[in-house]
């Protein structure tokens, strides 16, 4: 079973002058796909706190997937993947590449997104835009993908032969 944690990197959401409105959508996205919530928090744009609450819900093996929403962009502020790389045991490129591509479908800024992916320990780590639309359209992009990349990460590397 998918086990999903979500992360909302936000100034404003942290000091509560500003609601969240991309964790809890993306909250409800992921129990429409049947992935139970087991953690949520919220950070300020600050890379020492990101970096901790990642490696904190990584390396205590309590989520499948970490799914970050906010600071992605180009401001001075958003700096999401750079500690989202600090964490990393592995990028995996490919997916955050894949986002970016099918969100120029919704928006010409999705290439403006920094985003990354990748992998600490056994936990699919993905940054996500701060929009709830964007975060939850990211999400859709890749849902698909993240039982084949957590059955990998959890070490059942026996494929089919079926192709899809």
């Amino acid at each position: 079973m998918i086990r999903a944690a979500i992360l909302t990197v936000s100034d404003s959401v942290a000091q509560g002058t500003r609601e969240d409105l991309s964790g809890p959508a993306l909250a409800r996205r992921c129990n429409q796909l049947g992935w139970p919530i087991v953690a949520k928090a919220v950070v300020p744009d600050d890379e020492q706190a990101i970096t901790q609450q990642l490696r904190n819900w990584a390396d205590a093996s309590i989520t499948s997937i970490i799914l970050t929403t906010g600071g992605t962009g180009i401001s001075s502020r958003d700096i999401t993947p750079e500690a989202t790389r600090n964490v990393l045991d592995r990028e995996i490129p490919g997916i955050a590449e894949l986002i970016r591509m099918k969100g120029l479908e919704q928006t010409k800024f999705a290439v403006l997104s920094r985003g990354v992916a990748g992998s600490r320990k056994q936990t699919l780590i993905v940054n996500f835009p701060g929009s709830p639309t964007g975060a939850v359209h990211a999400l859709d992009v890749i849902a698909g993908l993240i039982p084949h990349v957590i059955d990998l990460l959890e070490g059942r590397t026996a494929h089919s032969t079926v192709r899809n």
